[in-house]
C-alpha cells in the first residue's frame, strides 16, 4: 500500500494571472502518481525552510484548484499581496518555470452534509479555491447562496456553479476595518429549508460567523463548517497555536 500522506518534489511548469491579487501556478511530480481522482478541493503543505530557524520547515497549506491525473499536474491558486512579506507570497510572486518545492500531503477535504436542502458558501479571498472546488464537484440540481469577499472587481474571477445558486461579491475597502462580509450575509434574505454552512475566512470574521450561525441561527455543529484561513497581523505560525487554543475554548 502506498503512503500518501509523504513528503514530494513539485516542479513549476506554468503560471498565470487570473487577476492582479491571484495568481495560479501548475506544478507537475511524478510522485503524484499515488494520488486519486479526487483530490481537486484537497489541500497541499508547501515546505519552505528559513535558515534563521535551522533545519525546521515552515509549513503552509494551500488548495488543490485542479488536478489531472493523466498529466500529473496540479494547479494552486495563490493571493498576492504586494506588500506581504509572508514567505509562500513572496514564493509565489517570484515563482516561474522550473522552479521546484517541497510539499507534503494531501489532506482531506471536509465534507459536505447531502441531507440539507441548501448551501451556504461564505468567504473570504483566501478560500475562494475551496469554494470554487466544492461548486464543481456538487449536485448541479442544488441550491444555495455564495457570499465572496474580494478586493477589487478584477478579483471576480468566473465560477462555474449550479444555475440555482446566486453568487454575491463584497468588494473589500482598502482604508475601512468594517466588517462588510458579515454585513453582506446578514442583510440576505434564507432559502427555505435547512443549510449546510460553510465558512472561512479571516479569524476574527471566523469567530464572528460561528457565533452568529451556531447561537442565534441555532444551527447544529454537524450542519455547518466554520474555519479560519489565516489572522490580520498573524503569521502562519502564529495564527495555528491561537487557532488550536479557540478550538479547545470553544464550545458549540
Amino acid at each position: 500500500m502506498f503512503e500518501i500522506k509523504r513528503e514530494r518534489k513539485l516542479k513549476v511548469t506554468k503560471t498565470e494571472m487570473l487577476s492582479s491579487h491571484f495568481k495560479r501556478i501548475t506544478f507537475f511530480s511524478r510522485d503524484f502518481f499515488d494520488f486519486s481522482e479526487n483530490e481537486k478541493g484537497a489541500y497541499l503543505k508547501l515546505l519552505f525552510l528559513k535558515k534563521e530557524i535551522g533545519d525546521k520547515k515552515l509549513v503552509r497549506p494551500y488548495t488543490i484548484r485542479n488536478f489531472r491525473k493523466k498529466k500529473l499536474e496540479i494547479d494552486i491558486d495563490f493571493v498576492i499581496h504586494q506588500s506581504s512579506n509572508g514567505i509562500a507570497t513572496e514564493w509565489a510572486l517570484k515563482a516561474s518555470p522550473g522552479d521546484e518545492i517541497m510539499v507534503s500531503g494531501p489532506g482531506a477535504k471536509p465534507d459536505l452534509k447531502d441531507d440539507v436542502d441548501w448551501i451556504f458558501f461564505i468567504g473570504d479571498m483566501s478560500s475562494l479555491p475551496a469554494i470554487s472546488s466544492n461548486l464543481e464537484e456538487i449536485d448541479t440540481n442544488k441550491t444555495g447562496i455564495i457570499v465572496i469577499e474580494i478586493m477589487s472587481n478584477e478579483d471576480k474571477l468566473k465560477i462555474r456553479k449550479p444555475r440555482n445558486f446566486q453568487l454575491h461579491w463584497v468588494i473589500k475597502k482598502k482604508s475601512s476595518n468594517h466588517n462588510e462580509l458579515y454585513d453582506k450575509v446578514l442583510s440576505l434574505k434564507w432559502l427555505s429549508g435547512n443549510p449546510f454552512v460553510w465558512v472561512a475566512c479571516e479569524f476574527d470574521k471566523m469567530k464572528k460567523f460561528r457565533y452568529y450561525f451556531h447561537k442565534e441561527k441555532k444551527i447544529k455543529k454537524e450542519f455547518t463548517y466554520i474555519s479560519s484561513y489565516w489572522k490580520e497581523g498573524s503569521n502562519q505560525e502564529q495564527h495555528k497555536k491561537i487557532k488550536k487554543i479557540d478550538n479547545q475554548q470553544y464550545t458549540n
